[in-house]
């Protein structure tokens, strides 16, 4: 026995289709109700309709437009009237859907993640053009301690020859051409804007990790903790995943790879950029990652499910493990 229902009427059908009670509602909705009726249907949740039917027949069970399970029945057909209103109150009920993913504060920092990524990328190419550019007139200059600053010195000045003479080196023996000059000069400009722009986005992404993940944030930092939620695909997830899909997260190559064909498991994902693990010793790395996901996950938990925030002695707590971690296995093992 099956309790079918929509956003206006409900009936009681037997398996074979027989009609055995029938509830509707032929009244002229407006659309905002139509349209918190479609909510609530959409939600799980039963009409008043249902409800009355569902306190006749308990044994029903019920099943929401739509649904493949129930047998041939005739539907209970709601008026012209109300199919219009359906039809706009759908139309708003899409509109509002789409303005609530647009807010949605995982979407936005993926947004944010993403764009910096591939701004990264592209900075850091056209970079390197620009180094090797300058190099090809200044072979004497050295740029292994100050590549960052390169684009903005070059921006700064007239002329090749105020460079060379800026870095104390020789000028070069000879000089680029006005066009390719300028060419040079508009290079170095734009790596510098995009230099900019690349410390903006982080300064947003710090913001919204900070509000939208807390806990997370205090515990590694805003930049890691939202590479962590949008390699999870959002705060919920990550607050479901075990500590030890945790700690592999960004490593899924190497995973599958061991599952493929049985290489070495990898001990860390993502969570290698902070520096208890990156500048630590090799042989205790997958020690403190395996602690440090564990943390990892309560303070999701935390964030996901509005719990008090993390503080800053709860974080030196976790730093002091590492430290007693670090002492206890200070020497390799033993082959």
């Amino acid at each position: 026995m099956w309790l079918w229902y929509s956003w206006q009427s409900a009936a009681v059908v037997n398996d074979d289709g027989d009609v055995l009670d029938i509830e509707f509602n032929n009244a002229r909705f407006s659309v905002h109700a139509a349209k918190d009726r479609l909510q609530l249907v959409a939600n799980g949740h039963m009409p008043p309709e249902a409800v009355v039917l569902s306190e006749r027949f308990p044994d029903a069970k019920p099943t929401a437009h739509g649904s493949d399970e129930l047998p041939d029945f005739d539907l209970p057909q709601p008026t012209d009237d109300q199919i219009e209103i359906a039809d706009q109150a759908a139309l708003l009920l899409a509109k509002e859907g789409v303005a609530v993913s647009a807010a949605d504060p995982n979407r936005r920092l993926e947004h944010l993640l993403r764009a910096s990524e591939e701004l990264r990328t592209l900075h850091l190419t056209m970079e390197a053009r620009l180094i090797e550019w300058v190099g090809l007139f200044l072979p004497s200059a050295r740029f292994d301690s100050n590549r960052s600053q390169v684009a903005s010195q070059v921006q700064d000045v007239d002329s090749l020859s105020e460079f060379a003479a800026l870095l104390d080196v020789e000028d070069a023996y000879e000089q680029p051409s006005e066009p390719e000059w300028k060419a040079l000069h508009d290079w170095a400009e734009m790596v510098s804007n995009q230099g900019r722009q690349l410390d903006r986005l982080e300064h947003a992404i710090r913001l919204s990790a900070q509000n939208h993940l807390p806990s997370t944030s205090m515990l590694v930092g805003p930049l890691l903790a939202a590479r962590l939620c949008v390699e999870a695909h959002g705060r919920s997830r990550l607050a479901r995943l075990p500590s030890g899909t945790v700690q592999v997260l960004g490593a899924e190559k190497a995973f599958f790879s061991h599952l493929r064909s049985g290489t070495a498991p990898p001990k860390h994902g993502h969570i290698f950029m902070h520096p208890w693990i990156s500048r630590s010793p090799r042989w205790v790395r997958g020690k403190i990652a395996r602690m440090l996901a564990s943390k990892i996950s309560i303070a999701a938990r935390i964030d996901a499910f509005e719990g008090t925030p993390l503080t800053k002695e709860d974080v030196d707590q976790v730093e002091a493990r590492v430290e007693a971690i670090r002492k206890e296995f200070s020497k390799p093992p033993g082959r």
